[in-house]
């Protein structure tokens, strides 16, 4: 999906956009709302604030969110952002903002990933085998997150998918990715 972007008229931009989700597993809606002062390249970190996430205002309002980018060093995001920062010459605070609106909303992230899915063209694991691309969304990739932490990262656990996907318990993580580990 990487290359797929550049072969449209926003590469760097829709690169940025699948290589974050993937490394971070945000959600598209909160993806949408991230400003560029989120951002510490140098530190590689992304920090969300609680009110871009998910289920905000609530009794339960989550803690700010420190994300560690690239933390197996093979995604190259403090890379892939740098470059796609570089290039824009606006002073749009959000990170990915639109050409209509101040931001891309969370379903443009959607269409860009399904647009890349297609040409890459990405053929999902499915339970009933391999998937297509019109089964890509913004969603998988952050099950992918998951996917990659359990299966090609060692020594990573449910509790470490829980965190970098902030699940408000670990319940939720072993409903949803239990299935992952090999028996």
């Amino acid at each position: 999906m990487r290359d797929a972007a550049h072969e449209g008229r926003h590469g760097q931009r829709d690169e940025a956009i699948v290589v974050l989700l993937y490394d971070t597993g945000l959600r598209r809606g909160e993806l949408a709302q991230v400003d560029r002062a989120m951002l510490d390249l140098e530190e590689q970190e992304l920090r969300i604030p609680p009110g871009i996430q998910k289920d905000y205002p609530n009794d339960n309002t989550p803690s700010r969110a420190t994300f560690e980018l690239d933390q197996s060093g093979d995604l190259a995001t403090a890379r892939t952002l740098r470059a796609y920062l570089n290039q824009r010459d606006d002073g749009s605070p959000a990170l990915f903002p639109s050409q209509k609106s101040d931001r891309l909303t969370g379903k443009a992230i959607n269409d860009i990933v399904k647009r890349l899915a297609g040409r890459a063209p990405v053929e999902p694991y499915q339970y009933a085998g391999r998937g297509t691309a019109d089964d890509v969304t913004a969603h998988t990739l952050r099950h992918s997150v998951a996917w990659r932490m359990l299966r090609a990262e060692d020594g990573r656990t449910l509790y470490d998918v829980r965190n970098r996907l902030r699940h408000a318990t670990i319940l939720t993580t072993e409903r949803k990715y239990d299935h992952f580990d090999r028996i």
